[in-house]
């Protein structure tokens, strides 16, 4: 037999992904180029399954039907041009290579026109979900050519997440259009996550709330505008207690928060762009500061701060709390969707906002039930400058600007780091003044580097003799 599409390595994202592909009726050949991974996979999980165990490269592209499609799965960036390099000498014009790992997207755009002269056709999908949903159902973001898409488009929306029957899959742009979207939805998860843990520290140092408590006010949340995937883990890991010791599994965890670099590139090209996402930006800070824990835990002895223990009803600051959550969210959630309409015209990749939030509903890490109403939105008006300028977001801001105002106040009063929080506060307040203090700093750069300045009450560019 012929067998639908090809996955190259098989760590435990490529196999999930294999196995999702054959259950929802595509014959899939996997290879690795360990051989044991190889073995294994299709002695264990593959075993009974219509996927094949290609030994050689040369046996998986003599079992692919044409055109070809082959999905790679390696790390990003040297692996993924070498795995390039092995398969390209073997297939056809108009077969189809597909990077599905997390690339840069400006490697995407190279790859992509590289393989152009070859008429080889590439895609460079983000997928979203971890390995649960590379098995179960993921969020898929694809970039490429769109006659690559359109066949490769009745396998991707087989194993797609599902939302009221609509799949979590749609063709995003061309070269590394898909790769981009992925980034920036990476740098928002950054972002709710270090709300969330923020959120987390005000009830924890601030409230002296058990992890108990804290369980049932998370799990609180996940039923109301704060639901999403996100929320419900964080009740769920609050709950989790170690048997050996006692003592609630997240306790035992060292405040050292990892990452893998897409989170950062999200800053990079923010600033490389001219995009304001100083949110996002905070939630990366915060991961490189908590690594600095040696420091300070020196620190916490010798420099001195307020006492921790927030004042008043606990269950009104919680509520406060909340409310402020969901705000700075919004924020968050405006400064990435403001990147990908400015990236949209830098690089020429028409991306359709609502789309991409249609397709954030399921399967990826920020899927949440606020994202229906990012949804329409961006379907009120395709081109909405900022999500806080939609009437319905500019209505909660309204309404919760002034507990964020308070969380923050509170936090800044009682020596508790908010990062996020309070970046989101500035980027509400700097967005909706119409008068910044840049004029001050413009006059400045004119000053000592004859920098030149506009003027409000005429055209032109204009330069002062400050010393005379």
């Amino acid at each position: 037999m012929k067998y639908k599409i090809g996955v190259v390595g098989l760590g435990v994202m490529g196999h999930n992904l294999a196995l999702n592909i054959e259950r929802n009726g595509f014959p899939v050949a996997g290879y690795d180029l360990d051989a044991t991974k190889t073995e294994a996979f299709v002695k264990g999980p593959a075993a009974g399954r219509q996927i094949l165990g290609a030994g050689t490269i040369e046996q998986l592209i003599n079992a692919l039907e044409e055109p070809r499609r082959i999905l790679m799965m390696v790390p990003a960036g040297k692996p993924v041009d070498s795995a390039i390099e092995l398969l390209k000498s073997h297939l056809k014009p108009g077969d189809i290579l597909i990077d599905g790992g997390n690339s840069f997207f400006q490697d995407t755009e190279r790859r992509s026109k590289e393989l152009e002269s070859t008429g080889i056709r590439f895609i460079g999908t983000g997928v979203s979900g971890g390995e649960e949903g590379a098995l179960h159902g993921p969020s898929i973001m694809p970039g490429g050519q769109l006659e690559a898409w359109e066949q490769v488009r009745p396998i991707l929306e087989a194993i797609s997440a599902k939302v009221k029957g609509e799949p979590c899959v749609a063709y995003i742009g061309p070269r590394g259009a898909g790769h981009y979207v992925k980034m920036v939805h990476n740098g928002i998860e950054y972002g709710d996550m270090q709300l969330i843990a923020e959120a987390y520290d005000l009830m924890h140092r601030g409230l002296e709330l058990s992890n108990a408590r804290m369980h049932e006010i998370f799990s609180e949340w996940n039923h109301g505008k704060l639901a999403s995937y996100l929320v419900e883990i964080t009740a769920d890991i609050l709950s989790k207690v170690d048997a050996e010791t006692g003592q609630s599994v997240v306790d035992l965890i060292l405040d050292e928060a990892q990452q893998k670099g897409t989170g950062k590139w999200t800053s990079q090209n923010a600033l490389d762009i001219g995009s304001p996402i100083p949110t996002i930006n905070a939630s990366v800070e915060s991961r490189i500061l908590s690594a600095y824990k040696e420091e300070r835990t020196a620190a916490s002895g010798v420099l001195t701060g307020p006492p921790a223990r927030l004042e008043g009803d606990a269950g009104s600051i919680t509520d406060l709390i909340r409310d402020a959550l969901f705000a700075a969210k919004i924020c968050s959630y405006a400064q990435g969707f403001s990147l990908l309409r400015l990236a949209s015209r830098e690089y020429g990749y028409d991306l359709k906002y609502a789309e991409i939030a249609r397709i954030w509903r399921g399967g990826c890490i920020i899927r949440a039930g606020f994202l229906n109403d990012v949804a329409a939105a961006y379907q009120r008006k395709p081109d909405l400058a900022n999500l806080m300028m939609d009437g319905e977001f500019a209505q909660i801001m309204n309404t919760h600007q002034t507990a964020l105002r308070k969380v923050v106040q509170m936090a800044a009063e009682h020596g508790i780091p908010v990062l996020a929080f309070s970046s989101a506060l500035g980027y509400y307040d700097a967005y909706r003044s119409s008068r910044l203090p840049a004029n001050l700093t413009q006059a400045q750069r004119d000053y000592f580097g004859a920098h030149t300045f506009r003027r409000v009450d005429r055209e032109g560019v204009f330069h002062w003799e400050w010393t005379k």
